[in-house]
């Protein structure tokens, strides 16, 4: 009965989501003539679908993903592949991070699952840290923004490694448990062992959708916050702010957050700053912004506990701003 009743909610939920994407893109198409809307709303509007279009493909991955995590893999697979010893179990999620083709949208789907399946939830922010920072599609992209230039792409790489390992270590020491909302249950993987191979795939394209309408909506409500803070943020006042090394990276890092740019388009408006601010401060924004933002954050209120959304936050903040700033005289 309660699946029954879940499932009706986020068929009203998709309904809802489409009609507000029909609408949105019909006053893009003709219909602001008629209508006389304001050209800050158009802009609004488009910023709000670029974001939308841009996020989509890498949720719908990560759900994916999602999917085949919660119906082939097993715990004990998860115990057999993670190390027992804590430290190395952070170090090798936060290798494979960075070595998966994840973008911060569609990362919050997969270690939901893998910290279900009994992943230490350390070892899953490192690998949440690391995944939309500094895969390979990431560095390449860097490497072009900044004309082919591999000094930042490297320090991204390195310095965004480190900060990764220090925080997933800081939320060991913190931090218990899977930190879901009461809210959240999972399936236990033996429902799904005698199935036969069909069966266990219609299971997961199922577990997919359900995993994709719960995140869509905290999806668009961020990607809507962020195109109001790019629309109608005054950029004058920002560069004014940011005139010391250390107010401009603050003012880098808080622009990355609230603009929620894909990690893999991210270098090329970070590298359109580098005649304004200094290395340190695109380096913030470099950072920062992949790790968590407005999206993101939002994506993880969904499933984790606020406490423990915010502490993350605020572990990947001040982490990034105390180690740029020690590292600032050598950038």
């Amino acid at each position: 009965m309660i699946r029954i009743i879940r499932s009706n909610i986020l068929d009203v939920t998709g309904f809802a989501v489409i009609l507000m994407l029909l609408l949105l893109l019909s006053m893009g198409m003709g219909f602001q003539d008629e209508l006389e809307i304001p050209s800050s709303i158009l802009n609004l509007n488009t910023i709000f679908l670029s974001i939308l279009i841009e996020a989509f493909p890498f949720v719908l991955i990560g759900v994916l993903i999602a999917g085949m995590i919660q119906i082939f893999v097993t715990e004990e697979h998860i115990s057999k592949w993670i190390p027992k010893n804590k430290y190395m179990a952070i170090v090798m999620s936060c290798s494979i991070g960075a070595l998966f083709p994840a973008c911060e949208c569609g990362i919050v789907p997969i270690i939901r699952r893998l910290v279900g399946k009994g992943v230490p939830i350390a070892a899953a922010i490192g690998f949440m840290l690391t995944g939309p920072l500094i895969n390979p599609i990431v560095i390449a992209s860097t490497y072009m923004a900044f004309g082919n230039n591999f000094k930042i792409a490297a320090l991204r790489m390195v310095i965004g490694f480190g900060i990764a390992i220090i925080v997933a270590l800081f939320v060991g020491m913190l931090f218990k448990g899977t930190q879901f909302k009461s809210s959240l249950s999972f399936e236990s993987h033996s429902h799904f062992k005698n199935q036969s191979f069909l069966e266990k795939f219609w299971a997961m394209l199922q577990h997919s959708i359900d995993e994709f309408f719960d995140m869509a909506k905290y999806l668009i409500i961020g990607a809507f916050l962020a195109a109001l803070v790019q629309t109608y943020m005054p950029a004058k006042s920002l560069l004014e702010i940011g005139s010391g090394t250390a107010s401009s990276l603050a003012v880098m890092m808080g622009l990355a957050y609230f603009l929620s740019l894909c990690s893999e388009a991210d270098a090329f408006i970070g590298a359109s700053f580098s005649s304004i601010f200094p290395s340190t401060s695109i380096l913030g924004f470099l950072i920062f912004g992949p790790m968590i933002d407005l999206k993101n954050t939002l994506i993880m209120m969904s499933v984790f506990r606020f406490k423990f959304v915010m502490t993350v936050l605020a572990l990947v903040a001040g982490t990034v701003f105390t180690i740029l700033m020690l590292f600032n005289s050598v950038l």
